[in-house]
């Protein structure tokens, strides 16, 4: 079943990782953000999934709901938000009857896993926007804020969004921009220790200019750590490279 822009979004009751149902036509009222993503522990996904978190005050203040959707059953999705850092924002399991919501939405693959979707339904429960994205990349955000710009336009001008972020970015010296959820960001962490080398770090979780910047110098990817060293960008725990400029 495919479904187009304008119609009615379906109506559906799933049980989420924070052990509470959630019903579609119970949010009636916000603007709804529902993200299909394939599963859970890949590592698309697990770029996904937390970018959402990053981004998720800006939601709130725009009155929007986020809700992730994937076939992945409750303990398996409740065990992966652990792993993340921790997701406030529903995350639904469609696990049985197996995929019955993306079904509805036209979202199953044959291969018994989601697409990688986006659907935002407005306040009065109406589809005004279908992303089917490909399956290997990460939705943007901030493609994402600018599809939500056109629709709930009001919301914008009361959160004042068009404004600069006040989040500053530090300069100059050894800045490592992260996760805490990011393996090589530990990695790293005991590596710099190690080596004795002072540096900064940005959690990009909890700073929309550092995410933001981060996904710049990675071509659209949120890649974790990322070094800036005096201009000089470093993408991923390259030790090879680190060692060349810090260890001259």
């Amino acid at each position: 079943m495919k479904l187009n822009v304008g119609q009615r979004a379906p109506d559906f009751t799933l049980s989420s990782h924070l052990d509470k149902d959630v019903t579609l036509s119970d949010l009636r009222g916000k603007t709804v953000v529902m993200a299909f993503f394939p599963r859970a522990w890949t590592p698309v996904c697990s770029g996904q999934i937390p970018s959402y978190q990053v981004f998720l005050p800006k939601y709130t203040e725009l009155d929007v709901q986020m809700l992730g959707l994937s076939i992945d059953h409750v303990p398996c999705l409740k065990a992966w938000a652990e792993s993340l850092g921790g997701i406030t924002y529903p995350l639904l399991s469609d696990f049985w009857p197996h995929g019955k919501v993306a079904k509805k939405y036209g979202v199953l693959r044959p291969e018994g896993f989601t697409e990688r979707a986006i659907f935002i339904i407005d306040k009065e429960g109406v589809i005004r926007y279908i992303d089917i994205h490909n399956i290997d990349d990460e939705p943007s955000n901030d493609l994402l804020i600018s599809e939500l710009r056109k629709i709930i336009p009001e919301k914008f001008e009361k959160a004042e969004l068009n404004k600069e972020e006040d989040d500053a970015l530090p300069h100059g010296g050894i800045v490592m921009y992260c996760t805490r959820w990011c393996p090589d960001c530990r990695r790293a962490r005991v590596w710099l220790k190690e080596k004795n080398i002072p540096y900064t770090e940005v959690d990009i979780t909890t700073n929309l200019t550092a995410a933001r910047q981060v996904r710049s110098w990675g071509d659209g990817y949120q890649i974790t750590p990322t070094f800036d060293i005096d201009g000089t960008i470093i993408l991923d725990f390259d030790e090879e490279a680190l060692s060349r400029i810090l260890l001259k």
